[in-house]
C-alpha cells in the first residue's frame, strides 16, 4: 500500500519518512533482452546465458540502467499525491549500483523522503530510492529522485 499524501503541499512535513515498499519484481531474461534492445546494450554478460554461465556472475545481469529504470515503475507503487494537475521526474542524483543483479533475482524498492521544498508553482521532493535485491546482502541501486507535484 503506498503513502498518501493529499496534496502537493502535504508532502512538506514528509522530511525523514519511510514510504515503504513496491511490489516484488522478479528480473527474467527477457526484461533483460528488451531492456538491451531499447539501449543497444547487448554486453555478454546481460544477453548471452551460455558465456555469462562461466563468466565473473555465473549467469546473465540485469543492466545497472535496468536497475535505475525501475526507480519509476516502484515510486508510484510507494507514494501517491493526490490532487494534482501534474507531476513530473525532474532528475535523479546519486546514482550507484552496489550489486549485481543477477536473472531469475526479485527486486523491489523503498524510499525514504530527504528533502522537499517550494518551487514556482509546485513542490519538489528528493527521495531516496533503494532497489533491494531479495535475499541479497547489499541493495543493486541507490538513487535520489527529484520529482515535482503541481496542484
Amino acid at each position: 500500500m503506498s503513502t498518501q499524501f493529499e496534496t502537493p503541499a502535504a508532502l512538506l512535513d514528509s522530511v525523514g519518512q519511510h514510504l515503504g515498499y513496491s511490489d516484488w519484481l522478479e528480473i527474467d531474461q527477457q526484461r533483460i533482452d528488451m531492456f538491451a534492445d531499447a539501449t543497444g546494450d547487448h554486453q555478454w554478460i546481460h544477453v548471452d546465458p551460455e558465456r555469462a554461465a562461466s563468466g565473473p556472475f555465473g549467469k546473465t545481469i540485469a543492466h545497472g540502467y535496468l536497475s535505475l529504470s525501475l526507480a519509476n515503475l516502484f515510486l508510484p507503487q510507494i507514494m501517491q499525491v493526490n490532487n494534482v494537475s501534474m507531476g513530473v521526474n525532474y532528475g535523479c542524483e546519486k546514482v550507484r549500483f552496489p550489486a549485481a543483479v543477477p536473472v531469475g533475482s526479485r527486486v523491489r524498492g523503498g524510499g525514504e523522503v530527504i528533502s522537499v521544498e517550494e518551487v514556482k508553482g509546485g513542490v519538489q521532493i528528493v527521495v531516496r530510492m533503494t532497489i533491494e535485491i531479495e535475499g541479497g546482502d547489499r541493495p543493486a541501486c541507490v538513487i535520489d529522485t527529484i520529482s515535482r507535484f503541481y496542484p
